[in-house]
């Protein structure tokens, strides 16, 4: 069944999911950067993971802002099938954000979840 959407919505709703991706790899930098327990990395190891984490949360947002201003250019009546696309998508939860059904406020990724949970695949 073909279900044709605002491409601005569905644009938006991936500006949502990116901008939860540079949360999440947000919350990583500060147990690696703990000194206190160096753990397996050593110092310039641990730098360059540092490095490579603000990279990929600064790549994700400007991504998500890419999204963001080129969706307000396009016309609402621009309509698109994301059927295949979902149905490529393996995580239930981003399936369930990135479809049409969901309106949602704040992230995908709650952070009350308890350490340690997590789903199988």
């Amino acid at each position: 069944m073909q279900v044709d959407e605002a491409l601005p919505e569905v644009l938006m709703r991936i500006v949502s999911e990116l901008h939860d991706v540079a949360y999440l790899i947000e919350r990583i930098e500060p147990t690696i950067s703990n000194t206190e327990h160096p753990g397996v990395l050593n110092e310039a190891d641990r730098i360059k993971v540092l490095q490579g984490i603000d990279l990929a949360v600064q790549k994700t947002r400007g991504l998500a802002e890419f999204i963001d201003t080129i969706t307000s250019g396009i016309p609402e009546n621009w309509l698109v099938d994301t059927t295949v696309a979902l149905s490529l998508v393996k995580l239930a939860d981003m399936q369930k954000a990135l479809s049409h059904a969901t309106a949602r406020h704040g992230h995908s990724q709650p952070i009350n979840k308890a350490s340690g949970d997590f789903e199988f695949f």
